[in-house]
This record gives C-alpha cells, sequence and structure tokens, in this order.
C-alpha cells in the first residue's frame, strides 16, 4: 500500500461503472480480476482490496484465540503442526 494520502476522482457513467484509477489500484494491490468493497459509513466510502479486507476480518474473529489454545510463540505453533502431522500420518 501507499505510504502517503492522495486524492483521485473518476467519473461515474451511465451504468454506475466508475474506472479505479491506476494509481488507486496500485495502492491497493489490485489487479484486473480482482474484487474490491465498499464500506459505507455516513458519506464517506472506503474501498478496498476484498482479500485484504476479509483477511482483516478474520483477524479481528480470530484474535486471542491461538493463546487460548496455548499457542504463545512460533515454536508452540511448529509443535502443534508436527504433532497434528504425526496423527494424520499414524
Amino acid at each position: 500500500m501507499a505510504d502517503s494520502a492522495f486524492v483521485n476522482d473518476a467519473r461515474v457513467m451511465s451504468k454506475g461503472q466508475v474506472t479505479i484509477p491506476k494509481n488507486v489500484r496500485a495502492a491497493l494491490g489490485i489487479d484486473t480480476g480482482d474484487r474490491v468493497t465498499f464500506i459505507v459509513d455516513g458519506n464517506n466510502v472506503r474501498v478496498v482490496n476484498s482479500a485484504v479486507y476479509a483477511l482483516m476480518k478474520l483477524q479481528e474473529q480470530m484474535s486471542g484465540e491461538a493463546e487460548k489454545a496455548g499457542l504463545l510463540n512460533e515454536e508452540d505453533v511448529a509443535n502443534w503442526i508436527t504433532a497434528s502431522r504425526r496423527k494424520e500420518n499414524a
């Protein structure tokens, strides 16, 4: 994502379509075929990369779950993965 804020505009066409300007697509990491999410808050709208937004929402929902499971560091995670694989291959 871009390090600095900037403003850009685009024209709304007759069918409600808008071309997202190239520098905005680049800042959001959006390529042809990607999806965007519109977040409307009052009179403000944010356009975000849908994949990034979905990951952020998942992270919010999963916050604290690793600690509850006793996974406090990378070593704990590695040990859990190893134990899980051993169970699957047993």
